[in-house]
């Protein structure tokens, strides 16, 4: 087997586990309602996720750990995108920011860092940021 197919396989479970942990996340809530239906699709595309493993996935309990990428920038994007499901329906529960807490040191990030990560992304995500903040994203 080239080097090549064990990267790919490899990278290919990374993005199976990293799906399945935001279907699980859109999930916990109860059902997943049309919003996050929609940003599931749009992560199942761009993560090259098949109908037979989307389905697979959406039927069982979550069989993928967490990996966690070495890269902080890597991280935070992971967590972005699970800001992205939890924001879908505009309609943010206790259960979903503990799961996103869990998640957060899941990947390797420390317990204060993790509760400041996630209170600037809420702030960012509901609209709830000063100017100064807003300037130095948009610099950015």
């Amino acid at each position: 087997m080239p080097i090549i197919d064990l990267y790919e396989a490899g990278n290919s479970r990374k993005q199976l586990a990293h799906f399945a942990t935001l279907c699980s996340l859109a999930a916990v809530d109860g059902e997943i309602n049309e919003e996050e239906k929609a940003v599931l699709d749009k992560f199942a595309f761009k993560l090259d996720i098949s109908e037979a493993e989307y389905k697979e996935i959406m039927k069982k309990e979550n069989k993928y750990p967490i990996e966690t990428p070495h890269s902080e920038e890597k991280r935070l994007k992971r967590l972005f995108d699970f800001f992205q499901i939890i924001f879908s329906d505009r309609d943010v529960d206790d259960t979903q920011l503990r799961m996103v807490e869990k998640y957060a040191i899941g990947l390797g990030f420390p317990v204060d860092k993790s509760e400041a990560i996630i209170e600037k992304s809420i702030k960012i995500f509901t609209g709830q940021i000063a100017f100064d903040d807003y300037l130095y994203l948009m610099d950015k």
